[in-house]
């Protein structure tokens, strides 16, 4: 995930070294620095750029919303109604963030965003068949959990280079910052799991 950022933000030669230099196989990330840098023209008022970020926002929530089946074991069922909450708490924030927003109702803003996609850039039905067995497992979860904000963190600091308006890269810099935070909580109930989780023989 750090190498994936990193390789968005710009540099060059981005090696990924999990599991340390003997399990390193010469493999650098890669991928357009431009990828996804089409969902905004780059002088989006901050009306426009919370709305897009909303949209966003509102479809992981879903996807969480609809990963979170009633068959699943309770602490699975548990993991994806919380992490659509955390997502909830971001569309908040973000309702905050519109101009004159003291005083406005609650209503949704009513976003433009291409049909299911979702935070990092990610369409939704696509990434829940390409990592379907990630999603059977609290620890797997988790690692998907953490990499969308990876991808959703360094997406909204490539906005804020593509942006000319101020208001709107500090409304960029705001989200990123909430994707700090909100990976760090991550990795701290991803640790916790693995501490807790029953051993394999």
């Amino acid at each position: 995930m750090a190498a994936q950022f990193l390789s968005g933000q710009g540099f060059q030669e981005v090696y990924n070294l999990k599991g340390g230099l003997q399990a390193w196989q010469g493999l650098k990330a890669k991928g357009p620095v431009e990828l996804n840098l089409d969902l905004i023209r780059g002088d989006e008022s901050q009306e426009e750029m919370v709305v897009i970020a909303y949209g966003l926002e509102k479809t992981l929530k879903e996807f969480y919303q609809d990963s979170a089946r009633e068959e699943l074991e309770e602490a699975l069922l548990n993991l994806f109604r919380t992490l659509a909450a955390a997502e909830e708490k971001h569309q908040r924030l973000l309702m905050d963030l519109l101009p004159g927003s003291a005083g406005r109702s609650e209503a949704e803003p009513k976003e433009e965003r291409p049909d299911s996609l979702m935070e990092g850039g990610f369409r939704s039905e696509e990434f829940r068949r390409e990592n379907r067995s990630f999603l059977s497992t609290p620890s797997g979860v988790l690692d998907l959990a953490m990499m969308i904000e990876t991808q959703a963190l360094d997406l909204y600091l490539r906005f804020a280079q593509k942006s000319v308006a101020e208001a709107v890269r500090a409304v960029l810099y705001t989200l990123a910052d909430e994707e700090k935070a909100h990976l760090k909580t991550l990795g701290h109930h991803r640790d916790q799991w693995q501490r807790t989780a029953p051993k394999t023989p």
